[in-house]
């Protein structure tokens, strides 16, 4: 019973928790940015929104950078903490213009992936990770 209202945590767990996350989360986007991607690969035209001014294709352009190419970099901890800044973006885009008149549960899916990468920008990738090995290979130690 003592050990359900403990508050110390494990660092290796906690690692184990980060990787669960990370995979998880960088998966899930993943394949959604895979949907945006197939019409294009199929020959399709480019049809997306322009929701902060920069142009059709430039907007989907870095959507699909974001969600594809930052999600793979997130997979495999690869520059997580640059990697998610794209991905934050996105869903502040997603959330406050894209469904910003559609109301909470429109809204609500961005709102999560926005938790989970504003998170992993705080807390990095764990142990478990590309950027950890970087890390130890040039010497740095981790601090808390």
């Amino acid at each position: 019973m003592k050990r359900i209202f403990n508050t110390n945590y494990n660092h290796g767990s906690l690692d184990f928790a980060l990787l669960l996350l990370r995979i998880g989360i960088a998966c899930f986007m993943l394949f959604h940015g895979l949907a945006k991607l197939t019409p294009i690969l199929n020959g399709a035209p480019v049809q997306f929104g322009d929701p902060v001014g920069l142009g059709e294709k430039l907007s989907f352009f870095l959507t699909v950078f974001a969600e594809v190419g930052c999600s793979l970099l997130l997979l495999f901890g690869l520059a997580t903490r640059l990697a998610v800044i794209p991905l934050i973006i996105t869903m502040v885009v997603a959330i406050f213009i894209i469904h910003s008149n559609d109301g909470f549960g429109k809204q609500e899916l961005a709102a999560h992936y926005l938790l989970v990468y504003v998170f992993l920008l705080f807390s990095g990738a764990g142990r478990f990770s590309v950027d950890s090995l970087i890390s130890r290979k040039s010497g740095r130690r981790r601090s808390f």
